[in-house]
């Protein structure tokens, strides 16, 4: 037995895998932030931009610097025409897969079209390129594919919109209504950055190869096809389809507990207590108002009560996924468009993590403890 191997929790729960200043996670207190800045106040009082180039430059832009930088995000939105011309060909052909595969393909062959070289090649100016380019585009491919799907024409994007109104445009031919961009502009920050979860640590693991940046995104969205990781929004909302009425609250929850059944949008791996993000977005669905939200309070209400009941010190409260599902919901966004939509805001923070860890010239190789059959055994 090798005895310099370190024996560490499943899952490397609680394991300190690198040190990062794009954020941090405190489950116990109920916060996130981006830098040194409350996450939540910046999703509910900044334009996706100019978090987007905290996250990317370290800081929140002056007025002529988020001028700057919107102008660069939004010419970058310009697909390359053979990526274009295959849209429909992948389309169809990922129609059956899960809700990210058409990403997966699309942003490969734009990466290739684009000519990304290795990071470990690339200064540090190349890798912004590369970065604002893929969260720029990414949008624009979901919701292109999105469109041909639908059997709609594709909606290019418009210079006049944000990121946020602009991704609305191009998914639904219209422009949001103020209640529904303040909705989707603060879910889009709120996803972008959430400590070392599977895909952000995905991302940073082959970007610590020096791959190039494309690869390492690609990496995150397969890791964030998971349903344990981003496919929960649309399963939480199913769970209020499946409930239907107030009366089968009780009945209806008490039976998926005491079956083991996973209730999702509620429990996380950090927070021990609420998740901001999802009291957040909860005050949005509020502003809705409506009786899908009733409805949806009354759910969470009565799952919390009944989780503390069945599973004393669990302290399982809701997660973001709930209310992002409620939310989208009420801005019309298709649910099989939430994972994607999530995937939005999070490649800007997976971009930025890929350029942190570029400065870190160590690759990422961990070591595994074999547990098989002794060898070497004959096989004759």
């Amino acid at each position: 037995m090798d005895d310099s191997l370190i024996d560490v929790p499943r899952g490397l729960a609680g394991v300190v895998a690198a040190e990062t200043a794009l954020g941090d996670v405190r489950g116990l207190e109920g916060f996130y932030h981006y830098r040194q800045y409350s996450a939540v106040e910046l999703a509910t009082r900044k334009p996706f931009e100019d978090v987007w180039r905290l996250m990317i430059d370290g800081e929140l832009p002056t007025p002529e610097q988020a001028a700057d930088f919107s102008g660069t995000a939004r010419a970058a939105r310009v697909l390359p025409q053979p990526v274009l011309t295959e849209l429909p060909a992948i389309a169809a052909a990922t129609a059956h897969a899960d809700s990210l595969a058409g990403l997966r393909v699309a942003l490969a062959l734009a990466c290739a079209a684009y000519g990304f070289a290795p990071l470990y090649d690339q200064d540090q100016q190349q890798r912004r390129k590369a970065a604002i380019t893929v969260g720029a585009i990414t949008p624009v491919l979901l919701a292109a594919l999105h469109r041909i799907r639908a059997g709609g024409k594709i909606i290019g994007p418009r210079d006049d919109l944000d990121h946020a109104a602009n991704y609305y445009w191009m998914l639904t031919g219209r422009e949001p209504e103020q209640c529904q961009w303040h909705a989707i502009n603060a879910y889009l920050i709120s996803t972008i950055d959430h400590g070392f979860n599977a895909s952000t640590f995905t991302s940073r693991v082959i970007a610590s190869t020096g791959a190039d940046l494309g690869s390492c995104v690609l990496g995150g969205l397969g890791s964030l096809s998971g349903p344990l990781h981003g496919g929960a929004p649309s399963r939480a909302l199913d769970t209020l389809d499946a409930i239907g009425t107030e009366d089968r609250i009780d009945g209806w929850v008490r039976d998926s507990v005491n079956s083991g059944r996973r209730m999702m949008g509620f429990g996380h791996a950090i927070y021990r207590t609420e998740d901001p993000r999802s009291a957040m977005l909860k005050e949005i669905a509020r502003g809705f108002g409506g009786p899908r939200v009733d409805f949806a309070i009354k759910v969470e209400e009565s799952v919390i009560a009944i989780l503390d009941e069945l599973k004393p010190g669990r302290a399982l409260r809701t997660n973001v996924e709930f209310y992002a599902g409620v939310v989208m919901e009420l801005c019309d966004i298709p649910r099989q468009m939430f994972t994607p939509t999530f995937a939005t805001g999070r490649v800007i923070g997976w971009t930025a993590h890929i350029l942190e860890q570029t400065a870190d010239s160590k690759i990422i190789r961990p070591s595994s403890r074999y547990i098989g059959p002794p060898p070497p055994q004959p096989f004759d």
